[in-house]
């Protein structure tokens, strides 16, 4: 049974892979795609997004533009996808029109309209979205299985000492999307810094001999280059797909069940996950879950395969 998913995006170059992931792998159904800005603004992400779908000729999946802002701060952009979000590759221009609904309506319509516990929420950017479709329709909480989210970090930060940039930049989303009554998995830091896109792994998707391949290989060229100017890493992590990797297979990475706390008044811990581990510490009814590591090979060849089905289903190659 494959399982469904609503992918809540700010492309990004580790959400255009993400993107490629969820529409490539055969046990994911992708129900719909909405857009918020995060990553670069709105109106970037969601020209991003539909680029990419163009890329991968994913024609039938509807997407929707969402938040523009946080629910209550100014909005800031990640500084290592570029100018346009998306630097290091040209992006084909859009082939789906976008739906006329905001992107909460459509997260929020396409909840109601499948059956209860079928619908897996994947957030990989600033959780306003998510925020406002609880505010907005209290219903959907009860209805979603689960909620895979990139962002957080038990004991990493990057966009302060101890807060990713996703919750970060809107804390108050974040507080709203954990502390609600239902299955949250944070994807964070800690396994995503180990997702990183070696010279092996690009050799693997360089063998593929596809455009798409290609065109993966050159979003992972520029986010190497940015990634160490920005950060000094030697390899680019790639955040965004762990999360639907993780729904397509759970074991692809370390769970632990702990109570997880978003701060949001703290001077210098604005934006922490604060993740309980204590012994003795986590309730019954806890319903927050931690990533604490990866299967590095497992997670690869996830994405490897679905960058090579897409390919295959284009009917493209270089040759």
């Amino acid at each position: 049974m494959t399982k469904k998913i609503i992918l809540d995006c700010d492309p990004g170059h580790d959400d255009a892979i993400a993107l490629m992931l969820a529409a490539g792998n055969p046990e994911i159904d992708l129900l719909a795609i909405t857009t918020v800005g995060g990553n670069a603004v709105l109106e970037k992400t969601t020209r991003n997004a539909r680029g990419v779908m163009a890329m991968a000729q994913i024609i039938d999946v509807p997407i929707a533009a969402g938040a523009v802002r946080p629910l209550m701060r100014e909005g800031e952009d990640a500084d290592v996808h570029g100018e346009s979000g998306l630097d290091g590759v040209d992006l084909p221009e859009p082939t789906t029109e976008l739906d006329p609904r905001h992107g909460v309506d459509l997260i929020i319509d396409t909840i109601m309209e499948n059956e209860p516990g079928s619908v897996i929420l994947v957030p990989t950017g600033p959780l306003t979205n998510i925020a406002m479709a609880i505010r907005k329709e209290p219903r959907i909480i009860e209805r979603v299985k689960e909620v895979v989210l990139m962002g957080g970090g038990v004991h990493v930060g990057n966009w302060s000492a101890v807060a990713e940039f996703n919750i970060k930049i809107d804390p108050e989303a974040a507080a709203i999307v954990f502390g609600a009554p239902w299955k949250v998995t944070m994807i964070g830091l800690d396994v995503t810094h180990k997702a990183l896109a070696t010279d092996e792994v690009c050799d693997r998707i360089r063998a593929l001999n596809t455009p798409l391949a290609d065109f993966a290989l050159g979003l992972l060229t520029f986010f190497r280059q940015a990634y160490h100017d920005a950060q000094g890493f030697e390899f680019p992590p790639v955040h965004d797909p762990v999360a639907v990797a993780t729904v397509i297979d759970p074991s692809v990475v370390n769970l632990v069940k702990a109570p997880i706390h978003v701060e949001t008044k703290g001077e210098h811990t604005l934006g922490m996950t604060v993740t309980e581990l204590r012994y003795g510490h986590t309730p019954e009814d806890c319903h927050t879950y931690a990533a604490l590591d990866l299967d590095f090979e497992k997670f690869w060849s996830l994405v490897v395969d679905a960058i090579e089905r897409l390919g295959k289903q284009i009917g493209v190659t270089n040759d």
